[in-house]
Protein backbone atom coordinates (compact mmCIF):
# COMPACT_ATOMS: atom_id res chain seq x y z
CA UNK A 1 0.00 0.00 0.00
CA UNK A 2 1.19 3.55 -0.71
CA UNK A 3 0.61 6.51 1.24
CA UNK A 4 -1.77 9.43 -0.35
CA UNK A 5 -3.13 12.76 1.05
CA UNK A 6 -6.75 10.64 1.31
CA UNK A 7 -4.69 7.49 3.15
CA UNK A 8 -3.49 4.89 1.27
CA UNK A 9 -3.73 3.37 -2.03
CA UNK A 10 -2.74 0.52 -3.45
CA UNK A 11 -2.03 2.32 -6.82
CA UNK A 12 1.63 3.07 -7.53
CA UNK A 13 3.12 6.57 -7.34
CA UNK A 14 4.22 6.06 -11.14
CA UNK A 15 0.74 5.14 -11.85
CA UNK A 16 -0.60 8.16 -10.31
CA UNK A 17 1.95 10.43 -11.50
CA UNK A 18 0.23 11.80 -14.38
CA UNK A 19 -3.15 13.81 -14.36
CA UNK A 20 -5.07 12.78 -17.11
CA UNK A 21 -5.71 15.94 -18.34
CA UNK A 22 -2.11 17.23 -18.54
CA UNK A 23 -1.08 18.60 -22.20
CA UNK A 24 2.32 19.36 -24.11
CA UNK A 25 5.16 19.58 -21.83
CA UNK A 26 3.38 19.68 -19.09
CA UNK A 27 2.79 15.78 -19.85
CA UNK A 28 6.32 15.21 -21.16
CA UNK A 29 7.33 16.05 -17.88
CA UNK A 30 4.88 14.22 -15.54
CA UNK A 31 5.82 11.17 -18.13
CA UNK A 32 9.85 11.03 -17.46
CA UNK A 33 9.37 11.60 -14.03
CA UNK A 34 6.50 8.96 -13.65
CA UNK A 35 9.38 6.64 -15.34
CA UNK A 36 11.85 7.86 -11.85
CA UNK A 37 9.07 6.83 -9.70
CA UNK A 38 8.46 2.99 -7.93
CA UNK A 39 6.02 0.98 -9.93
CA UNK A 40 5.95 -2.14 -12.00
CA UNK A 41 7.05 -2.53 -15.43
CA UNK A 42 2.71 -2.93 -16.43
CA UNK A 43 2.68 0.44 -14.80
CA UNK A 44 5.17 2.00 -16.50
CA UNK A 45 3.88 0.30 -20.18
CA UNK A 46 0.60 2.71 -19.15
CA UNK A 47 2.19 5.67 -18.45
CA UNK A 48 4.58 5.39 -21.89
CA UNK A 49 0.80 3.77 -23.80
CA UNK A 50 -1.48 6.63 -22.43
CA UNK A 51 1.17 9.33 -23.20
CA UNK A 52 1.62 8.36 -26.69
CA UNK A 53 -2.14 8.49 -27.01
CA UNK A 54 -2.06 11.44 -25.74
CA UNK A 55 0.52 13.26 -28.10
CA UNK A 56 -1.13 11.66 -31.17
CA UNK A 57 -4.43 13.35 -29.85
CA UNK A 58 -3.11 16.87 -29.62
CA UNK A 59 -0.30 16.43 -32.45
CA UNK A 60 -1.98 19.74 -34.42
CA UNK A 61 -1.53 22.03 -31.87
CA UNK A 62 1.54 20.72 -30.52
CA UNK A 63 4.50 20.41 -32.61
CA UNK A 64 6.85 18.76 -30.59
CA UNK A 65 4.09 15.82 -29.94
CA UNK A 66 5.07 13.64 -32.95
CA UNK A 67 9.06 13.74 -31.93
CA UNK A 68 7.85 12.84 -28.35
CA UNK A 69 5.45 10.10 -29.45
CA UNK A 70 8.26 8.24 -31.12
CA UNK A 71 10.12 8.65 -28.38
CA UNK A 72 7.66 7.08 -26.14
CA UNK A 73 6.56 4.07 -28.46
CA UNK A 74 10.34 3.03 -28.85
CA UNK A 75 10.23 2.82 -25.38
CA UNK A 76 7.37 1.26 -24.41
CA UNK A 77 8.42 -1.51 -27.00
CA UNK A 78 11.91 -1.60 -25.19
CA UNK A 79 9.93 -2.19 -22.12
CA UNK A 80 8.29 -4.46 -23.67
CA UNK A 81 11.18 -6.58 -24.73
CA UNK A 82 12.89 -6.29 -21.37
CA UNK A 83 9.50 -7.13 -19.27
CA UNK A 84 7.45 -9.20 -21.55
CA UNK A 85 5.49 -9.20 -18.36
CA UNK A 86 4.12 -5.65 -18.29
CA UNK A 87 1.96 -6.94 -21.40
CA UNK A 88 1.17 -10.26 -20.53
CA UNK A 89 -1.42 -11.75 -19.47
CA UNK A 90 -0.47 -13.36 -15.67
CA UNK A 91 -0.48 -17.62 -15.79
CA UNK A 92 -1.34 -18.42 -19.85
CA UNK A 93 1.15 -21.13 -21.19
CA UNK A 94 2.06 -19.71 -23.62
CA UNK A 95 2.55 -16.04 -22.81
CA UNK A 96 -0.44 -14.15 -24.04
CA UNK A 97 0.03 -10.46 -24.23
CA UNK A 98 -2.59 -7.56 -24.10
CA UNK A 99 -3.20 -5.30 -27.13
CA UNK A 100 -0.81 -2.45 -27.39
CA UNK A 101 -1.91 0.92 -29.02
CA UNK A 102 1.51 2.81 -28.70
CA UNK A 103 3.32 0.69 -31.41
CA UNK A 104 1.06 0.19 -34.09
CA UNK A 105 0.53 3.93 -33.89
CA UNK A 106 4.19 4.25 -33.82
CA UNK A 107 4.46 2.10 -37.11
CA UNK A 108 1.84 4.17 -38.88
CA UNK A 109 3.68 7.32 -38.31
CA UNK A 110 6.44 5.67 -39.72
CA UNK A 111 4.54 4.48 -42.77
CA UNK A 112 2.60 7.94 -43.39
CA UNK A 113 5.92 9.56 -43.65
CA UNK A 114 7.34 6.67 -46.12
CA UNK A 115 9.43 5.52 -43.85
CA UNK A 116 9.10 1.83 -44.12
CA UNK A 117 12.02 0.05 -43.97
CA UNK A 118 12.01 1.57 -40.29
CA UNK A 119 8.49 1.10 -39.88
CA UNK A 120 9.30 -2.71 -40.63
CA UNK A 121 11.93 -3.07 -38.50
CA UNK A 122 9.79 -1.94 -35.50
CA UNK A 123 6.68 -4.28 -36.91
CA UNK A 124 8.79 -7.36 -36.30
CA UNK A 125 9.67 -6.47 -33.05
CA UNK A 126 6.22 -6.27 -32.40
CA UNK A 127 5.37 -9.55 -33.47
CA UNK A 128 6.93 -11.37 -31.09
CA UNK A 129 4.07 -10.27 -28.88
CA UNK A 130 1.44 -11.55 -31.43
CA UNK A 131 0.94 -8.50 -33.18
CA UNK A 132 2.26 -6.52 -36.05
CA UNK A 133 1.45 -9.63 -38.57
CA UNK A 134 -0.38 -7.90 -40.78
CA UNK A 135 2.09 -4.90 -40.41
CA UNK A 136 5.08 -6.30 -41.22
CA UNK A 137 3.91 -8.45 -44.22
CA UNK A 138 2.28 -4.91 -45.96
CA UNK A 139 5.41 -3.24 -45.29
CA UNK A 140 7.61 -5.85 -46.67
CA UNK A 141 5.83 -5.28 -49.63
CA UNK A 142 6.45 -2.22 -50.00
CA UNK A 143 9.81 -2.35 -49.04
CA UNK A 144 10.04 -4.95 -51.09
CA UNK A 145 8.63 -3.19 -54.11
CA UNK A 146 10.47 0.19 -53.53
CA UNK A 147 13.98 -2.12 -53.42
CA UNK A 148 12.50 -3.58 -57.05
CA UNK A 149 12.31 -0.17 -58.56
CA UNK A 150 15.63 0.62 -57.42
CA UNK A 151 17.05 -1.78 -58.77
CA UNK A 152 15.10 -1.34 -62.06
CA UNK A 153 16.79 2.24 -61.67
CA UNK A 154 20.22 1.33 -61.43
CA UNK A 155 19.95 -0.83 -64.39
CA UNK A 156 18.78 1.64 -66.50
CA UNK A 157 21.38 4.27 -66.15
Amino acid sequence: MWPTAEGYTSATPASRHVPYDSRGEELVVRVWEALELPGSAMDYHFVLQNAVDRLWSTRNADPRALEMLEVFALLDLELMEAAPQAVSFEGTEPMAFVRVTSVPRLIGLLEREGAFAEALAVAKRLTRFGQGEDMMTRLSEKVGALAAEAAGAGRAQ
